[in-house]
């Protein structure tokens, strides 16, 4: 959640749709959360609270061992009639990119020999991931109509379509690029 403050949303969080596990709600608070104005009565405010613009929904699903019995949606922060709709009452997106992160990346695939031992081997290997999946491969549904009587189409990449880059890298363009980092780790 922090990075995700850092990265864009400093004052409030995103709207979002999670699974019924984790301490997202915890989360939320602990980084975008405020402790009330004192009102002069009684003792300080000392909690942090939720704001009223959150939009937050949980998508709990009921499982019998493999099988969906069911799928309960519970807003957490905002309106229960506008934040379904605003953000969607399921966790699709969010399923679709940790399967292709899965896919992509060996040491996040569950029960494998290729796990990640250290910390430093796993961090390296999700920006790998991320840096190929955003500047080398093109996503069908971000492809923009060039010709809509010929039906041709410009193919974009992820940060194409981001305003990122003007052209689809390829793993030589990343594997020769130097990327500034932060600091320099000194074991």
């Amino acid at each position: 959640m922090a990075q995700l403050k850092d990265r864009g949303h400093p004052d409030a969080p995103p709207a979002m749709a999670t699974d019924g596990k984790g301490d997202y709600r915890e989360a939320l608070l602990e980084t975008w959360g405020q402790v009330p104005e004192y009102s002069g009565i009684g003792r300080p405010p000392t909690v942090k609270r939720p704001q009223p613009e959150w939009q937050y929904l949980q998508v709990v699903k009921t499982r019998s061992g493999s099988r969906l019995i069911g799928v309960t949606i519970k807003v957490i922060y905002g309106d229960p009639e506008t934040v379904p709709d605003v953000v969607g009452a399921h966790t699709a997106y969010v399923e679709r990119t940790n399967l292709t992160s899965r896919q992509m990346n060996g040491r996040l695939v569950r029960k494998t020999l290729s796990y990640s031992k250290q910390l430093d081997a796993l961090t390296a290997s999700c920006a790998w991931e991320d840096w190929v999946y955003n500047l080398t491969r093109p996503v069908k549904t971000l492809a923009l109509p060039v010709d809509t009587e010929q039906r041709r189409w410009q193919r974009q990449t992820p940060a194409m379509a981001a305003g990122l880059t003007d052209h689809q890298w390829t793993v030589k363009d990343l594997l020769l690029t130097v990327a500034a980092t932060e600091h320099i780790n000194m074991k």
